[in-house]
């Protein structure tokens, strides 16, 4: 996943495991969308398998990851991915008949139709064996869709439309997590003039990502927040007005009666109680 601050570009890659961690990191704007990507796969790999070596771990990005070399890492080390895959005109000729299809089904019912293929594809140049490819052939009403992806899992893991609706455009739900960091948490503020400082503003927000993100996960449960943003977390529950009163043996902390929410902040404490600070996710 990327995208392109100033002079800058933001890299974070998600790797799923159940859970997920996320490796934020800056990059000047003149590398590849994927550079760097196959040493922090080894880097978080690792870490998950240290943690949890039987978890099978399956990494998913869009086009701009779609690289041999990090591919091919994924198939020496054991790692399943399903990457969008730039459309070209040797994929749409493969696609062909399935679009024809699409289009006359569409024609006819005056709705969005789609089918799929499932093919071995390899690149002239740029790929060192051939992969599995999903060619989702969609026509909408006036316009013809088509996507692909690659993949390393086979037809007995899920077979093309389920691997693509299923498994691929679940990849949006992770945009929306992304976009959260960025504007309820201001991964998008590189302003600074060094990367160091910028770079150091990005870290912040990360950590500020996920300590809301085990706050929701542990705190919320039970409660109107359990499935809110950071941005409704942080406004709400966090950025309000209260009374900080210190004494030699208490510490007193106020909050106002017309306060909406102070019965979901009791909650929210009774919550984290059952959870020690110490105590790793389940």
């Amino acid at each position: 996943f990327h995208g392109y601050y100033r002079c800058y570009c933001y890299l974070p890659l998600y790797i799923f495991s159940g859970e997920h961690l996320l490796c934020a990191r800056l990059r000047t704007a003149d590398k590849d969308a994927s550079s760097g990507s196959v040493d922090e796969l080894q880097r978080i790999v690792g870490q998950i398998r240290a943690r949890w070596p039987k978890t099978r771990i399956i990494i998913r990005a869009d086009s701009g990851f779609c690289r041999d070399a990090i591919m091919a890492w994924c198939e020496t080390n054991d790692v399943g991915y399903v990457l969008g895959l730039a459309r070209n005109k040797r994929l749409q000729q493969a696609l062909g008949k399935e679009m024809e299809e699409a289009r006359l089904a569409c024609e006819r019912t005056g709705e969005a139709a789609r089918c799929f293929r499932d093919f071995r594809y390899r690149t002239r140049k740029s790929w060192s064996c051939e992969r599995r490819v999903i060619g989702k052939a969609e026509y909408l009403p006036g316009k013809a869709n088509p996507r692909f992806v690659v993949t390393s899992l086979s037809t007995r893991d899920a077979d093309a439309q389920h691997l693509y609706e299923d498994l691929y455009c679940a990849r949006g739900e992770m945009e929306n997590r992304i976009k959260e960091q960025q504007l309820g948490l201001f991964a998008d503020r590189t302003s600074s003039a060094t990367l160091r400082a910028n770079q150091l503003r990005l870290y912040f927000s990360s950590f500020a990502y996920v300590l809301l993100h085990g706050l929701r996960r542990l705190g919320l449960t039970g409660t109107a927040f359990a499935k809110a943003q950071s941005t409704t977390i942080r406004l709400k529950l966090l950025k309000i007005g209260a009374r900080l009163r210190l004494t030699a043996r208490k510490v007193w902390l106020s909050f106002s009666e017309a306060y909406p929410y102070a019965s979901d902040i009791v909650q929210i404490l009774a919550n984290l109680k059952q959870h020690p600070a110490w105590s790793p996710p389940g």
